[in-house]
C-alpha cells in the first residue's frame, strides 16, 4: 500500500467537501450510489487487509456514511466474513441511498438487526455512524453505540472520521469513536491527522477527479497512483 504525507493530501473542511460531493452529482454526473459503493468496497477491502476478520459488526447510521457501511456489509459477506449490521435508526430516517443499500442486504438475507450484541460476537467493529456532516454532539442512539463501540475489545475502523468527530472544527466532540484507524473518503478532513480518535488514517478513492478540486480552490495531482487506498504516513498513532 502506497504511504503519502500530509501535505501530498487535500485536506477539506466538511463545507467544502459538501461542494465536492455537488460537483461530483451536478456537473459531472456522478451519483451518490457509485460514491457510496466505491467508499463501502474500499472499507470491506482494508478491514480485509489489516485484520483478515472472519467476523465483523457494522454500526451503520441513517445517512450517507451508514450507506456506506452497509455496501460494506455486502462485500465482506460476497467473501465469506459473517457480517452484522446494527442500525442507528429506522428505515424512514434514512436517505435514499441508504434506504436502497438497506433493501438489498435484506434480500441477500443478512443479519441487520436495531441493537448491539451484548457480548463481544465479532473480531473487528466497522464504524459508519456520522461522517462529515455531524452537527453537534453525538445523541440518543448514536452516543449509546459509540459507547458500545469504545467498550469493544477489538479493533474499530471509522469510515471518513471516527463518529463523534467534527469536521468543521477538526475537534473530537463527547462521545467520539476512539479508532484504531481511520478510512476518510477522498481527501484528508480538518484535523484528521492530528486526531487521536482516528488512529492511522487511510485515503479512499472514491473516484473524485483532480479537477473537482478546483471547485473548492485547491489543485492536486493524480493522489492513488495504481492504488485504492493509500496511507497517510503522519497521521494517527504510529
Amino acid at each position: 500500500m502506497r504511504t503519502v504525507h500530509v501535505g501530498q493530501v487535500p485536506v477539506v473542511t466538511a463545507d467544502q467537501m459538501i461542494e465536492v460531493d455537488r460537483v461530483m452529482m451536478e456537473d459531472l454526473g456522478i451519483d451518490i450510489l457509485q460514491m457510496m459503493e466505491n467508499a463501502g468496497r474500499s472499507l470491506a477491502e482494508l478491514s480485509l487487509r489489516l485484520y483478515s476478520p472472519a467476523s465483523v459488526t457494522i454500526l451503520a447510521g441513517t445517512g450517507g456514511n451508514g450507506g456506506g457501511g452497509m455496501a460494506a456489509a455486502r462485500h465482506l459477506a460476497n467473501r465469506g466474513v459473517r457480517v452484522k449490521v446494527v442500525l442507528a435508526g429506522p428505515r424512514e430516517r434514512m436517505v435514499t441511498a441508504a434506504q436502497a443499500q438497506h433493501a438489498t442486504l435484506l434480500a441477500m438475507g443478512l443479519d441487520v438487526v436495531d441493537a448491539p450484541p451484548e457480548t463481544r460476537t465479532s473480531e473487528v467493529v466497522l464504524d459508519a455512524l456520522v461522517g462529515y456532516s455531524l452537527a453537534g454532539a453525538p445523541r440518543g442512539r448514536v452516543a449509546g453505540l459509540i459507547d458500545w463501540a469504545n467498550a469493544h475489545e477489538g479493533p474499530v475502523i471509522s469510515l471518513d472520521v471516527p463518529s463523534g468527530f467534527d469536521a468543521h472544527t477538526g475537534l473530537a466532540r463527547e462521545p467520539c469513536v476512539n479508532a484504531e484507524a481511520t478510512l476518510t473518503i477522498a481527501a484528508l478532513k480538518v484535523g484528521l491527522a492530528d486526531a487521536p480518535e482516528a488512529g492511522h488514517v487511510y485515503v479512499a478513492d472514491i473516484s473524485v477527479p483532480p479537477r473537482v478540486y478546483d471547485a473548492i480552490g485547491q489543485t492536486t495531482e493524480p493522489l492513488f497512483g495504481g492504488e485504492w487506498i493509500i496511507r497517510v504516513q503522519d497521521a494517527g498513532a504510529e
